[in-house]
């Protein structure tokens, strides 16, 4: 962490190897792809290798279907050695850019409302600091669904320009 101030953060993150899948237009149970995922981890990959559970579980826009995505961080150990191949066509393995962020945490159950309200106030403290964000916003949850809703750790994050 580089900057701190409340809920508002500035990070560093290293580039990262994630697992995808894409979210359609409802929520991550109705839509399966945290399924897709869990599968993927789980031995559903060309070599039947487990792969550990990492948090946060990301989601952001895909640009190539105009949706959303979901993904999962490929533990460094498992990249070190040879990440498997998803052995379905829905699930990918894609490269995130290391860089700056600003980052707001907040409770509550993602939802289009809490994170539209959210990303209001990052973009305004963003302008306060002086620093200029991308327009593609991120969001992370930490905590599995049955987790009370008052109880759920989750981010939204906005990549920083230099």
């Amino acid at each position: 962490m580089l900057e701190s101030e409340g809920v508002f953060q500035v990070r560093e993150y290293p580039s990262l190897t994630m697992v995808t899948t894409r979210m359609n237009n409802g929520s991550q149970d109705e839509d399966k792809s945290f399924r897709r995922l869990f599968r993927y981890i789980s031995g559903a990959n060309e070599d039947s290798q487990k792969v550990a559970m990492t948090t946060p579980v990301f989601m952001d826009s895909d640009e190539d279907v105009m949706g959303m995505r979901m993904g999962f961080v490929i533990p460094k150990k498992v990249v070190n050695q040879q990440v498997p191949k998803p052995s379905s066509n829905e699930v990918q393995i894609r490269e995130r850019s290391a860089g700056r962020f600003a980052v707001i945490r907040f409770s509550g159950r993602l939802n289009n409302d809490r994170c539209a309200a959210a990303e209001i106030r990052l973009r305004e403290w963003i302008l306060s600091q002086g620093l200029l964000g991308t327009a593609s916003v991120e969001s992370a949850g930490y905590d599995p669904p049955w987790t009370p809703g008052p109880l759920r750790r989750n981010e939204l994050l906005i990549r920083l320009m230099d």
